[in-house]
């Protein structure tokens, strides 16, 4: 609770309180009220009681230990890429992937009482928001500084006041802290999308798979030469059409690398489940995180 600015602080309390009393109803998200992820929960689970966490990890440790259903987490942003770690934090979780959400996003500026756009000298946000934002803040010569989440920025800057510092953060964390909206509109592209992904202890019984699906997995390629184009062999040949691939090093031994993936289908589905045979036999380790059904079409 303390890592929160003052200000968060009672409504990260209130809704703790709440949610220990239905976590079977509990959505646990990254950040303090008012951010991304909290608007992100709501609109998903509309009768859910979302769960401010201070970390992923904290979010992650929610659902592990039964102080919350799921988890919403943000895991790429169409400007930014990759926003969460959950390449790391994911398989060793012991969670699964049950679904997934995309939400646009827009950001405001925000700042105390009577600061106009033109006395803002610096902008404190998550570093997506800020990534997000780049050319707006270049253009003004506002200078970003980095924060843990969105909303606690606007907290912090309701909190501090120092005079020419301002939060990028949802419209909604301007209402909660008392700030000004003096600018909105500052994300770089209109198609400003951020995919979350639900986190939870396993898959929902009777989830209807029928329609079109996504599954994830993570694996270890061998390190050998052609060790990708082989594990990559079966999705060719059985016609998986794969909408992800990421690439990503553990441990510091620059020896080997791991892959995150998102294909279309089932496992249970002939074409993938021998793509996925193939996988295993070229990998040392394959590992499926969830199969779930897909938010929007994936596709020209």
């Amino acid at each position: 609770m303390e890592n929160y600015p003052a200000p968060a602080r009672a409504r990260v309390a209130a809704m703790t309180a709440a949610s220990a009393a239905a976590p079977d109803r509990t959505v646990a998200f990254q950040g303090a009220p008012g951010a991304n992820s909290h608007i992100a929960a709501m609109t998903a689970f509309p009768d859910g009681l979302p769960l401010p966490c201070f970390s992923f990890e904290d979010a992650i440790d929610a659902v592990r230990e039964g102080r919350a259903d799921c988890a919403m987490i943000p895991i790429e942003n169409s400007l930014h890429g990759r926003v969460a770690d959950i390449h790391f934090l994911l398989p060793e979780s012991g969670l699964v992937i049950t679904g997934e959400h995309f939400m646009p996003i827009r950001y405001c500026l925000m700042a105390r009482a009577g600061t106009a756009l033109p006395d803002v000298r610096e902008a404190v946000s998550h570093p997506q928001a800020l990534g997000q934002c780049r050319d707006w803040l270049r253009t003004r010569g506002i200078r970003p500084v980095s924060y843990p989440d969105t909303a606690g920025a606007a907290a912090l800057v309701a909190e501090d006041g120092a005079p020419g510092q301002a939060a990028i953060a949802p419209e909604m964390a301007a209402g909660l802290y008392g700030l000004e909206v003096i600018a909105r509109g500052l994300e770089d592209a209109d198609h400003n999308m951020t995919r979350f992904v639900v986190l939870a202890r396993g898959a929902p019984e009777g989830a209807d798979l029928s329609g079109p699906c996504m599954t994830t997995l993570v694996f270890e390629v061998r390190n050998v030469p052609a060790a990708l184009y082989k594990a990559m062999g079966g999705f060719a040949t059985n016609g998986i059409n794969m909408t992800k691939l990421e690439s990503y090093q553990r441990g510091g031994s620059f020896a080997a690398t791991e892959f995150y993936c998102d294909v279309d289908g089932r496992p249970d589905d002939p074409a993938l489940g021998r793509a996925l045979e193939e996988l295993a036999f070229h990998t040392k380790w394959m590992r499926v995180l969830g199969t779930y059904p897909q938010a929007r079409a994936r596709g020209d």
